[in-house]
């Protein structure tokens, strides 16, 4: 959050500032809004107004970011993984979604150093 109002010590404002920060939102002062801004109202006083920015084009990001976080969690490349860890790494990326995005099985592929036929038949054994 960026710009401050005046007002942003008000529980309110305090209780959006994580989420605000965790979606790329920030506050503008209600003098300063445009009318893509959304007002934050308590009690009939305009306290803020929440502004969104337009967010990056990365067609990947989701699926890069999870693969990200898989890697750290096994603790390095997923390229240099033991087979066992490779389909432990299948696994977690299935529960987090992985595989709801476009093309990602031959994206999984290539970030575990596997053909895409191997991702398959990990996901296959973990669904019997």
């Amino acid at each position: 959050m960026t710009e401050r109002s005046p007002g942003e010590t008000h529980p309110v404002l305090v209780t959006l500032a994580p989420i605000l920060d965790k979606t790329g939102g920030r506050l503008v002062a209600p003098e300063n809004a445009t009318d893509d801004d959304i007002p934050v109202v308590w009690e009939g006083e305009t306290l803020a107004c929440v502004r969104f920015g337009q967010p990056e084009p990365d067609p990947l990001g989701g699926l890069e970011k999870i693969l990200e976080e898989v890697a750290v969690e096994l603790g390095g490349p997923l390229t240099g993984l033991p087979r066992a860890d490779k389909q432990r790494a299948v696994r977690l990326l299935e529960e987090r979604g992985a595989f709801t995005f476009r093309k990602s099985a031959e994206t999984v592929a290539a970030a575990l150093g596997v053909t895409r036929f191997t991702v398959y038949n990990y996901l296959n054994r973990e669904r019997a």
